[in-house]
């Protein structure tokens, strides 16, 4: 299993140059607690940071600053920490281990965003696993019993 199997394909972005009340007002539209921040490369979407509610919420918030004069660029993590679509889950949970995050962003082989990954999608993914497991235990002696009777 890899991480381009599992990641969320639909991803809300937004342009460095953006204001932050704009970031802001588009994670409130799309319900979502952070942007991809691209930028266009030869017709490619690449991901260039990350913009999280709690960025805004510290730097911006917590600070008293005005959104409307702040830039996305001012505020973002940059470089963003990212995946690649064929890269498996252990280093996607290493990843985000080493880089204290629970989400990357998910490019292909150009550097295009393609997706983005979550802590929780690994979780699904793990628990999936885990119950797959569990079920082998169980049917183990049915399948013993069968063979032998």
């Amino acid at each position: 299993m890899n991480t381009g199997s599992i990641c969320t394909r639909h991803v809300t972005v937004c342009e460095r140059q953006a204001t932050v009340l704009e970031a802001a007002q588009l994670m409130r539209e799309q319900h979502v607690g952070d942007l991809v921040v691209i930028e266009m490369s030869g017709g490619r979407r690449v991901p260039v940071g990350m913009l999280t509610d709690r960025d805004i919420v510290l730097a911006i918030v917590a600070k008293q600053a005005n959104p409307e004069k702040i830039f996305v660029n001012d505020v973002m993590s940059s470089p963003p920490a990212l995946i690649s679509e064929g890269d498996d889950l252990w280093l996607a949970a290493s990843r985000m281990h080493l880089n204290g995050v629970r989400r990357l962003p998910v490019v292909d082989g150009a550097g295009e965003l393609t997706g983005i990954v979550s802590l929780d999608d690994l979780l699904e993914a793990v628990s999936g696993l885990l119950s797959e497991l569990w079920r082998v235990t169980g049917r183990q002696p049915h399948i013993e019993q069968k063979s032998r009777a």
